[in-house]
C-alpha cells in the first residue's frame, strides 16, 4: 500500500460512493486507474465492504446506548454472537479490562433497550451488564489511513 492508496482510503472513509472519475480528479489518476487500486484493495482484505451510515432519528432508534457484558468464562459463546442478528445490535466487541464483552446497540426507547438487556440476560452465561446511554456524538468514523505524529 503506498501514499496513493492512503489518500484513495481516507476519500472512501469520507464517501464511499464518490464517483472513481471524482477521486481520480483529486489523486491525479484517470477513473480507471482508480478503479484497479480499490480492486486491489479489496482483494487484499484492506477495504473490507463498503457501507452507509444510517441516522438512528431517522429510523425510529435514537437511543444509543454502550452494553458491557460479563460472563463467565469466555465471553464469545454462540448463544452470545446469535445477538448479531438482532438489528438493534450494531457492535460486538472482546474487550480486555473490567468486561468480557461491549455492544453497541441502538434502540426504540428506554423500553426497549430494556427488552434487549432481557434477552442477552436469557444468554447462557450472562453475570451482568452495564449500560451507558449516549447523550451526543461528536465523533463518530471508520478507521483512518493518516499517519499519526507521535511526538
Amino acid at each position: 500500500m503506498d501514499a496513493i492508496d492512503r489518500k484513495l482510503l481516507g476519500l472512501l472513509a469520507e464517501d464511499a460512493a464518490a464517483p472513481y472519475r471524482d477521486l481520480g480528479a483529486k489523486l491525479g489518476l484517470s477513473a480507471p486507474s482508480v478503479f484497479e487500486r480499490v480492486k486491489k484493495l479489496k482483494t487484499q482484505g484492506i477495504i473490507k465492504q463498503t457501507t452507509v451510515t444510517i441516522d438512528g432519528d431517522a429510523i425510529g432508534r435514537p437511543l444509543l446506548a454502550f452494553v458491557h457484558v460479563n460472563t463467565d468464562g469466555w465471553g464469545k459463546t454462540p448463544e452470545l454472537m446469535a445477538l448479531q442478528d438482532d438489528p438493534r445490535v450494531e457492535e460486538i466487541h472482546a474487550v480486555a479490562g473490567d468486561t468480557c464483552m461491549i455492544l453497541k446497540v441502538r434502540c426504540e426507547s428506554t423500553r426497549a433497550l430494556e427488552e434487549l438487556l432481557k434477552r442477552i440476560y436469557d444468554v447462557p452465561g450472562i453475570k451482568g451488564t452495564r449500560s451507558y446511554i449516549a447523550l451526543n456524538t461528536y465523533l463518530e468514523r471508520n478507521a483512518r489511513t493518516e499517519l499519526v505524529d507521535s511526538q
